[in-house]
């Protein structure tokens, strides 16, 4: 493992009690960073906090809860007395199905977590980063979001939002030392399979030229940096991490 220094920062991870918010933080925390882990599941992520070890606190979140998120933005202020990373992880992957059979409610349920998420949380978190005249965020988008990927249009479209997002948001803040980017990674096998059929599952390990999924800890590797003062001049930029998949 590559030294990255976070020593003394506070970091946010939403979703992070499992897959790849749980190997961010692993990931933080071994870089000196402390952690507040949003997650909806506070069990889990109480679990997630004790083994993981280090400077890291639960906030129990609904990311699209606007009030819920600015409770723990207070809560995270009054435990840490800063924010200088934010993560927008969590997500959901939604029903397979073609876009004539999805329910507009599935639809909207995708697009309420995976977007409106990220949107209304960096909304609570920016004017905190102003304030501070510092900031990373990490957006953890997807190869579906360059691509789109059949069956799976609510979180291709989801994920789409969020590079736009990335891109839109690092241009407003690109003077004040607050940078945003996303990374697209292919699938991981993480808890989030559980939620596809097995065809959808071989679909995308088929587009992949490594010919396997990303491993959790390659991709909190990249994270780890984006969010880190190295990365100090690229900002609204999607940062691929799909095996070889990505077409742009």
């Amino acid at each position: 493992m590559n030294k990255i220094d976070l020593d003394g920062r506070v970091a946010i991870v939403t979703g992070g009690a499992q897959g790849f918010g749980r190997a961010i933080t692993e990931r933080f925390v071994a870089s000196g960073a402390k952690v507040a882990i949003w997650d909806f599941d506070s069990t889990l992520a109480e679990k997630t906090a004790r083994e993981v070890g280090g400077e890291t606190k639960v906030f129990k979140v609904d990311v699209t809860d606007t009030q819920a998120v600015d409770q723990a933005r207070d809560a995270t202020l009054a435990a840490f007395g800063k924010i200088d990373i934010l993560v927008n992880n969590a997500g959901i992957a939604g029903v397979n199905k073609p876009v004539w059979e999805t329910d507009l409610e599935e639809w909207r349920k995708v697009l309420r977590i995976n977007l409106d998420g990220p949107f209304i949380v960096s909304k609570a978190i920016v004017p905190v980063m102003l304030k501070q005249k510092y900031g990373r965020i990490v957006n953890i988008a997807s190869i579906a979001g360059k691509e789109g990927n059949p069956n799976a249009a609510h979180y291709s479209a989801s994920k789409a939002g969020l590079i736009a997002l990335t891109k839109s948001l690092g241009k407003e803040l690109a003077a004040h030392d607050i940078l945003v980017n996303a990374v697209t990674p292919a699938a991981a096998k993480t808890a989030i399979f559980d939620q596809m059929t097995q065809q959808h599952i071989d679909f995308m390990l088929s587009k992949i030229p490594k010919g396997r999924f990303v491993l959790v800890e390659e991709l909190a590797a990249m994270v780890a940096w984006l969010a880190s003062e190295d990365c100090a001049f690229s900002t609204g930029a999607v940062f691929d991490i799909s095996g070889g998949r990505a077409t742009y």
